[in-house]
C-alpha cells in the first residue's frame, strides 16, 4: 500500500565515521536510538530557541534526515558551521518521503510523533494513493507543523509538545540549547503552551486569542471543528475570542 507523496520535503543523506556522534552534540533526540526506527529531533539556538525539526532514519552508512524544503538550505549551512574537523559529509539525495496509514508497506517505519499519523518511508518512487487530511490528523493530536506552529527563533519545544511527541531526550547528555530546555523542564509547570481548542467559525493562522479583553494566545491551524492553539494557560477558558470565531479550551 503506497502513501501519499510528500512534496515539500527534502531528504539529505549525512555520512562520514563521525555522523552519529557529530548529530548527537547537536539535536534534542538521542541519536544512538536509531536502531530503533525514526528519530524525531530539533536543531536549536543556543538560547534554546527552536530553529527547524526533522526525522532521521539510519540507512547502513549513513543517516536520512527528512526536513521541510524551505528550512533544508538553511539547515545545511548550520551543520556545516558546526562540523569543522569531523569527519561528517553532507549531501542532497532524490529521495520522495511517503506517508500513510494503515498496513504500512516494507521499509515503512512508524511516525514517531503519535500512533494516529501512521508511517513514513522513503522512496525513490513518489505515492499514488488518494491524499489524507494530515492537518485533521494533526489537530486531533495537537502535533505542531514545521514553519505553523513552530516558529524559527521563537517556538520553545516544550511548550510545543516535544516531550509528548518523543522529540527530545532529557538523559542523552548536552546539546546545542539543552541547559535551557533541561531548565524549563524541571520548572513545576508551563505557563504556556500549544493546546488543542475547540474553534467555532474560522480565523487566518497566526490570529490572536483574546479572553476577557486580554491577549490569552494564538490560533494556527485548524479542522473540524478544532484547533491548535499557543496559549498563555492562566488566561485561556471557555470563552475566547480570534476575531470572527469563538474558541475554547478545557485544561
Amino acid at each position: 500500500m503506497q502513501g501519499d507523496a510528500i512534496s515539500d520535503r527534502k531528504v539529505l543523506a549525512i555520512g562520514g565515521t563521525d555522523r552519529v556522534s557529530f548529530l548527537q552534540g547537536l539535536v534534542s533526540n538521542d541519536v544512538t536510538r536509531l536502531s530503533d526506527g525514526l528519530v524525531y529531533a530539533a536543531l536549536l539556538t543556543p538560547q534554546g530557541k527552536y530553529l527547524v525539526d526533522f526525522f532521521l532514519k539510519d540507512d547502513g552508512d549513513r543517516i536520512l534526515l527528512d526536513v521541510a524544503t524551505g528550512f533544508a538550505d538553511g539547515l545545511v549551512k548550520r551543520l556545516t558551521m558546526y562540523r569543522l574537523r569531523s569527519d561528517v559529509t553532507l549531501a542532497a539525495t532524490d529521495l520522495y518521503v511517503q506517508r500513510g496509514l494503515g498496513l504500512p508497506p516494507e521499509g515503512a517505519l512508524p511516525d514517531p510523533r503519535h500512533p494516529t499519523l501512521g508511517w513514513c518511508l522513503f522512496s525513490d518512487q513518489p505515492g499514488t494513493t488518494p491524499a489524507t487530511d494530515w492537518d485533521a490528523l494533526r489537530v486531533a493530536a495537537c502535533v505542531p507543523e514545521t514553519g505553523i506552529e513552530l516558529v524559527p527563533d521563537e517556538s520553545y519545544i516544550l511548550e510545543a509538545g516535544f516531550e509528548r511527541l518523543n522529540g527530545v531526550d532529557f538523559r542523552k547528555g548536552c546539546y546545542v540549547g539543552q541547559e535551557v530546555t533541561a531548565r524549563m523542564k524541571h520548572k513545576t509547570s508551563l505557563k504556556k503552551g500549544l493546546a488543542t481548542v475547540s474553534v467555532d467559525g474560522q480565523a487566518p493562522v497566526g490570529t490572536e486569542i483574546t479572553s476577557g479583553g486580554k491577549v490569552a494566545g494564538t490560533l494556527f491551524t485548524q479542522s473540524g471543528g478544532l484547533g491548535i492553539a499557543y496559549l498563555r494557560f492562566d488566561r485561556a477558558g471557555s470563552e475566547m475570542q480570534a476575531k470572527g470565531a469563538s474558541v475554547s479550551w478545557a485544561p
